[in-house]
């Protein structure tokens, strides 16, 4: 099965209406995409009252990963259905009465169904949402459209943490929770903006309605003999009802993309870098306090060398990877190299300014590989399939979060060392390198013999 393609869409402008979707993106990255850095702040105290526990928080916060990915599961045929704008704001809709929920809550089964499922799935349908209306605009400058998008987030990082403090401090628990619920209805008006071209293959097909429709209300007849006798085995299975909810579903989520190694090559590698990165976020702030034995005040400037330095290099690398012409799976690739360097030397550091030097270096690759997750994905299958490789990518995170993001945790827990734990992500993300390495190099020299990179590779 070749999935390859150098698709360039049909009317994508690379700019004009296509920067005010980007301004639009970002917007709505900052007020939803960002909630998840203040889960602590916002509802560590009522948690702690309510829970009498520590592991509460962590089981949220996992559910919430959970939900995002695995609403993978529906995103493919949502989007084929509904214009992206229509998904989108369903998905800030959902994180706005989630959030409003936890308001009201009183037990922790309150809480894992609106932060856990009803945030973690709304944020689950923005993200590919929002890449694919950001897809149909662009081409030649993809990439630097979604690292402002991208940066988005960033930014909502570095200022909704203030705007939580400061509404905690003056008017409590419940009206600090409501007014994030309301901040991310500013999304809306993002939302609003979003316009896909005639031409992009995201705009919904008023056949998939229709399909549904018989699928569920056509009546099953009975097969005539003879005429099976002329027609494969699979004939007969087609015809059923059954065999009508298979055939749909493959199609609706696209599931004929798993015949390919490579794109199972390229989700499965994806999902073992982002297992091993949320890993590591959780973990680094205790590896430097309890490992190197820094103070807070230290820990939290590594802390913000790495998320500043992420954000830096999130609108700036999109600029050079343009113009060297650089395939973003090449450019994931090196991130991953990056990371598995900077990690790895951060294990067996102590010095304070290495420290930071180290943390901006994990910051920079970070952005490398968040930035090209989807552009990747986006370059190797056909457009009309993107909606479902997205989803795929998503259900592979969730499955290597619940596996070996569990096994990560039980090093941890068995061993009490941060730095084993941070060198046995590395073991995953060197795997990643090894396979992709020769898959890629075998690739680079394809076009006329000049050494020029395939750019879906």
């Amino acid at each position: 099965m070749n999935t390859q393609t150098d698709h360039t869409l049909s009317g994508a402008p690379n700019g004009g209406w296509g920067w005010v979707i980007v301004a639009a993106v970002a917007l709505i990255n900052m007020f939803n995409a960002s909630i998840t850095s203040v889960f602590g702040l916002l509802f560590g105290e009522q948690l702690e009252i309510i829970s009498h526990g520590t592991s509460t928080p962590a089981l949220l916060a996992n559910l919430n990963s959970l939900a995002l990915n695995f609403s993978g599961l529906f995103i493919g045929p949502a989007i084929k259905s509904f214009a992206p704008r229509k998904v989108t704001s369903f998905g800030i809709i959902l994180i706005s009465l989630g959030l409003a929920l936890c308001g009201f809550a009183t037990e922790v089964w309150q809480f894992a169904l609106g932060y856990g499922l009803m945030v973690g799935i709304g944020l689950g349908l923005i993200s590919p949402s929002t890449f694919m209306i950001i897809n149909s605009y662009f081409t030649t400058k993809k990439a630097r459209a979604v690292g402002i998008t991208l940066a988005g987030t960033g930014i909502g990082q570095i200022i909704i943490p203030h705007i939580v403090r400061v509404l905690l401090e003056n008017y409590g628990y419940q009206h600090a929770v409501f007014g994030v619920s309301l901040l991310s209805l500013v999304g809306l008006f993002g939302a609003s903006f979003f316009s896909p071209l005639k031409s992009s293959p995201i705009t919904s097909n008023p056949n998939d309605n229709k399909e549904v429709k018989t699928l569920l209300t056509a009546p099953i007849e009975e097969p005539n003999k003879t005429v099976l006798s002329q027609r494969p085995q699979t004939k007969q299975e087609n015809s059923t009802f059954w065999g009508k909810v298979f055939n749909y579903v493959i199609k609706a989520m696209d599931l004929e993309l798993l015949k390919d190694y490579a794109f199972w090559s390229i989700i499965v590698g994806m999902g073992l870098v982002y297992t091993a990165t949320i890993n590591f976020s959780m973990l680094f702030p205790y590896f430097l306090q309890n490992s190197v034995h820094l103070n807070k005040s230290d820990t939290a400037l590594c802390m913000s060398m790495v998320a500043s330095a992420d954000l830096i290099s999130r609108l700036l690398l999109p600029f050079a990877t343009e113009k060297l012409q650089v395939p973003s799976r090449v450019v994931f690739l090196f991130g991953t190299i990056g990371l598995l360097i900077s990690r790895a030397a951060l294990a067996e550091t102590t010095d304070i300014t290495s420290l930071l030097v180290l943390s901006a270096l994990t910051g920079i690759t970070k952005s490398a590989t968040v930035l090209n997750n989807n552009l990747a994905i986006s370059e190797y299958v056909r457009p009309e399939k993107l909606a479902g490789g997205l989803g795929l990518n998503m259900i592979t995170k969730a499955i290597l979060v619940i596996s070996v993001g569990s096994f990560l945790g039980w090093i941890r827990d068995f061993t009490e060392s941060y730095i084993l734990c941070l060198h046995v992500q590395n073991i995953f993300l060197g795997l990643v390198i090894v396979v992709w390495t020769p898959e890629i190099l075998n690739k680079m020299w394809r076009r006329n013999g000049k050494g020029v990179l395939d750019s879906a590779v």
